[in-house]
């Protein structure tokens, strides 16, 4: 057999322990995948649930609670007897020993896939990551909502001075989730908060989109990136492109201007990088993230692989690695469970290759973009797509209903009744 053939083949066999670390979607789909197969399945997940990451920002602008858009992974695999959870913070992968070391002791096994995703990159910011908000987990999109919240109970009591820092939110990063923050948090500013604050003035709150290139949804076609902020600044959105964030201290932001903005509210959302775990060869990972062949395998080991976000595959239609995108990860998983399965039979195994379904993003009410390979739109129609599109990738009957029910009453009222503010005891104090 060359060198090749070693590299791509699997040694899969009957009764192997497949450990999976980390339960997004390309964990969570590779599990799915190999459900009552011949193999023992263990996720391990540093949370007990499945986060659907691209509805944070509505949790984060209070549309939807938490609970529509997690899933437990105990209730996901009820049916499936070959899986099993382990609920864990993984600190160190042992490939000698083929064991993991974590917070709660050690899990041996047989086959790796580390699909541990992204955590936010503060492009080495240590003020940022200090002060400004996140939202990369279902905790971080709830201390947001409740941040923001509490920013108008405060303002109600505030001084002139005071009220400044409370008037203004900032959302670093015009991507995607930067877009469609702002537009959440701006429907709620001209729709929610007056009903609810009858005594404050709202024209005086500024959300404010900072970019640091030229347009909005930069990875989108010209139409896009045009519509969007079109869009944000019909909402009211003040839209800053080839802006920059230097420092902030919690209390204000200076821009790359000379600008200086009071502010307590700073949302990043302008990068991610890849979850590396420790312990394996420095040559197998680049950007953080972990070299693959075309069958997501690392070079330096027979039985380790990586999915998703936080592999780097190198293809024709794409040299510099994959987008991070919940679809690339989704596709990997299927085509390696499959292949999986397929060296269990001995069969030949299939190469990955992306194939980019299209990108969108909402902004608002009937405000929303949509680029596909063939087709790019935007308006009320992109809107209704991305509704039903989303709906369709939540996992059970239940969520869809209640979410299809807030957005439904959302739609009717313009309003919804999910402004809780949660904090824990200690933290009651405004």
């Amino acid at each position: 057999m060359s060198n090749l053939d070693l590299n791509n083949a699997m040694n899969f066999k009957k009764g192997d322990r497949l450990v999976i670390i980390g339960g997004g979607f390309a964990g969570l789909q590779l599990a799915k995948s190999l459900q009552n197969s011949d193999l023992n399945i263990l996720l391990v997940d540093k949370q007990n649930h499945h986060q659907f990451q691209p509805l944070f920002y509505q949790i984060a602008s209070a549309r939807l609670e938490p609970s529509s858009i997690s899933f437990p992974f105990r209730k996901v695999f009820q049916k499936y007897k070959n899986i099993d959870f382990r609920m864990t913070d993984v600190v160190k992968i042992l490939p000698e020993s083929k064991k993991l070391l974590t917070s709660l002791g050690q899990i041996p096994y047989d086959h790796l896939v580390i699909a541990t995703g992204c955590k936010t990159n503060y492009f080495g910011n240590e003020q940022m990551s200090k002060f400004a908000l996140s939202m990369k987990t279902t905790q971080e999109a709830i201390k947001i909502r409740n941040n923001i919240l509490i920013s108008f109970e405060q303002e109600i009591f505030a001084t002139e001075e005071e009220k400044k820092a409370l008037s203004n939110i900032l959302i670093v990063g015009a991507g995607p989730t930067g877009v469609e923050l702002a537009g959440a948090f701006a429907e709620l500013k001209n729709n929610i908060l007056p009903k609810d604050f009858p005594n404050l003035d709202f024209s005086s709150l500024n959300i404010m989109l900072l970019e640091g290139s030229k347009n909005t949804l930069n990875n989108m076609s010209e139409q896009a990136k045009y519509a969007s902020r079109k869009y944000l600044e019909e909402l009211g959105v003040i839209v800053r492109t080839e802006t920059l964030i230097n420092t902030y201290d919690g209390k204000e932001a200076v821009l790359n201007t000379g600008e200086v903005i009071p502010t307590k509210n700073v949302i990043w959302a302008a990068g991610v990088t890849g979850n590396v775990v420790a312990g394996l060869h420095a040559d197998d990972i680049i950007r953080n993230r972990y070299i693959v062949n075309r069958y997501n395998k690392l070079k330096n080991y027979s039985n380790i692989y990586a999915l998703g976000d936080v592999a780097y595959m190198e293809t024709p239609k794409y040299p510099q690695g994959h987008p991070q995108v919940a679809n690339v990860a989704i596709n990997q998983a299927k085509t390696l469970g499959k292949n999986i399965l397929k060296s269990l039979k001995n069969k030949p195994l299939e190469e990955y290759e992306y194939n980019d379904l299209g990108l969108m993003a909402t902004i608002g009410k009937h405000k929303a973009v949509v680029d596909l390979p063939f087709l790019k739109f935007n308006g009320a129609i992109a809107w209704y797509i991305w509704m039903f599109l989303h709906l369709m990738l939540i996992l059970s009957v239940r969520n869809k209903l209640i979410i299809f029910i807030n957005w439904a009453w959302s739609y009717i009222t313009k309003d919804t009744s999910l402004r809780l503010i949660l904090v824990s005891d200690k933290k009651k104090k405004l």
